[in-house]
């Protein structure tokens, strides 16, 4: 056997011995296991109960009586955003960002019902996931397992005999990795059974999925690596505890939550009360539909008689109101845009910054490359409000046609006894109208999304390595 394995069995052995280790080994393992069972099934409950929501929101909008287009344009209709498999791995930014939208016209709706709003104020903290357990808890439990592996030689003075004895200071280190390196392989493989749950579903691509799996066993041979390399250069193993949880606290617990406050105020983004008074505001500026005096009304009025050949609306061929009602949805489609546009621009930005924070947190790194190759980033959600907002337009035009080619002006405008109802059109147009699909990122984007990040985790993975080489061959000149 050679000395890499004597060593490395050696300090397995002295871990098994250890019961409060082996008992956290243990613990760490069973909760992980619990963490892909309950992410698993609060993941299929979620996804059940949007699916049955959206489908009650489809047969409540199919089931309205015969009515005025218009008032269908107000009745509305309700969205849910259907979550990929991969979220039952790693949520990411889906309990805070909301899952359902309602649409309607003249408005453009946020995302509602986050679970963040509904929840305990302690799910900002964090969701039990396998996710979770492997960015967080994994890296602490690797800590406590591994901080005296060398250190404790260099304490003890063993490490000068171990040498004398033929063994190099690169078995030395190499068995120690491979000892610390086979306790993370074992807290790992319990959140891969969550992947054999999710593999085989639709949606559940290999690339995506295999994209995860290296980031995640690239970070836990990057805390390997970081925890013998800090044993290798403090001499006492409290002062290698000690200096292991410092980095741990700040690279996993405090970078991941200042990082995003840091982006805020680097870049402040507008909140839904400016939003919607800017654009009220803009809305003034546009023009008003209901003043025969508005100029760009008026000119839109003289156009459109032109087009036509026409003198005055009551000789269109098509109802003017409904033509009016175009015009307008139009320009508040693009008053939207804009200021949808300037709000992602700035959440790219922080997003951007983020990730710069990154290059010195490996845990935001992972998390950035978990959430994109899990589509359950912001760029995920952005899909989402993106695909909304296109569908609610094309939805909401739809009826303005209706309006301008099935109801006549001269109805549109009547107000005697029976004009009420000469106004409505029958309920079969709204069961023609299409349903919301959600088109989720395909695999290669997914992938492509995720490279950044797991660039980084590959750059530490370099530098801790150099490291450990040096460090070895200091340790190799001590003898």
């Amino acid at each position: 056997m050679s000395a890499v394995s004597l060593i490395a069995r050696d300090e397995l052995r002295l871990m098994r011995r250890n019961r409060v280790a082996v008992t956290a080994v243990v613990l760490l393992v069973i909760l992980t296991l619990v963490a892909v069972v309950t992410s698993w099934t609060h993941q299929q409950g979620i996804a059940a109960a949007r699916a049955q929501h959206q489908a009650h929101a489809d047969h409540a909008f199919e089931a309205q009586p015969d009515r005025h287009p218009h008032r269908v344009v107000h009745y509305g209709h309700f969205i849910f955003r259907p979550l990929g498999p991969l979220a039952a791995f790693d949520p990411g930014v889906d309990a805070f960002t909301g899952n359902s939208m309602f649409l309607e016209g003249h408005r453009q709706n946020t995302a509602n019902f986050g679970d963040v709003r509904q929840s305990s104020p302690l799910i900002r903290f964090g969701q039990l996931t396998p996710a979770f357990v492997l960015q967080a808890v994994a890296p602490l439990l690797l800590i406590f397992l591994g901080y005296g592996a060398v250190a404790r030689e260099t304490e003890r003075g063993t490490l000068r005999p171990l040498m004398l004895q033929g063994a190099s200071a690169r078995a030395i280190v190499l068995g120690k990795l491979l000892a610390l390196g086979s306790v993370a392989l074992l807290i790992a493989v319990p959140a891969m059974i969550g992947f054999a749950l999710i593999a085989g579903q639709a949606g559940a691509y290999a690339g995506p999925m295999a994209t995860i799996v290296l980031a995640y066993a690239a970070y836990l041979a990057l805390w390997v690596g970081i925890v013998t390399l800090v044993s290798m250069l403090v001499r006492r193993r409290r002062d290698a505890l000690l200096a292991l949880l410092a980095v741990w606290a700040v690279t996993v617990v405090l970078l991941p939550r200042v990082a995003p406050e840091i982006a805020n105020r680097a870049y402040p983004l507008a909140n839904r009360l400016q939003t919607d008074v800017a654009i009220a505001r803009d809305l003034r500026r546009l023009g008003d539909s209901h003043n025969p005096d508005d100029p760009h009304f008026a000119e839109f009025k003289k156009a459109t008689l032109a087009r036509y050949g026409v003198t005055r609306v009551e000789d269109l061929p098509v109802n003017y109101k409904g033509l009016l009602a175009l015009e307008g949805e139009a320009l508040t489609s693009r008053l939207f845009d804009h200021y949808a546009a300037r709000d992602f621009a700035a959440q790219a930005a922080q997003n951007a910054l983020v990730g710069a924070i990154g290059l010195v947190s490996p845990a935001i790194a992972l998390r950035q490359t978990s959430m994109a190759a899990a589509g359950t980033d912001f760029e995920g959600h952005r899909r989402f409000l993106e695909q909304a907002e296109a569908y609610r337009y094309d939805l909401i035009q739809r009826l303005n046609r209706l309006q301008a080619e099935a109801v006549t002006y001269a109805d549109d405008t009547a107000e005697d006894a029976g004009a009420d109802k000469r106004k409505r059109i029958t309920a079969d147009h709204w069961r023609k109208l299409p349903e919301f699909g959600f088109r989720a990122a395909g695999p290669d984007a997914l992938v492509r999304a995720s490279l950044p990040g797991l660039a980084v985790l590959s750059g530490w993975l370099v530098v801790i390595g150099a490291a450990l080489v040096l460090a070895t061959r200091r340790l190799g000149a001590r003898r």
